[in-house]
């Protein structure tokens, strides 16, 4: 999975809009190889991040689960505390 798309479920305060299409622009990027598509390519590109956006807020609108719900702020620490492990 690419590493910089996060999960995005189970979240307090609850995950946004632009959060979903940052995290379904990073996996058309990884699956097309295009950082950036050329002009020819960039309809479908752009289309392929609606749709995956689309989907994805109804995944996360559909799931469920009983755990507590995270807080963002100690999950970013979390993650932050593990790289600065893992590059010391």
């Amino acid at each position: 999975m690419c590493r910089n798309i996060k999960p995005l479920f189970n979240f307090e305060p609850a995950v946004t809009e632009d959060e979903i299409r940052a995290a379904a622009l990073q996996y058309v990027r990884k699956i097309s190889g295009y950082n950036k598509p050329s002009k020819v390519n960039e309809a479908a590109f752009d289309e392929a991040i609606t749709e995956i956006a689309l989907a994805s807020r109804k995944l996360l609108e559909a799931l469920e689960t009983s755990a507590p719900k995270k807080n963002r702020k100690e999950e970013a620490e979390k993650l932050r505390a593990k790289q600065r492990q893992r590059f010391a």
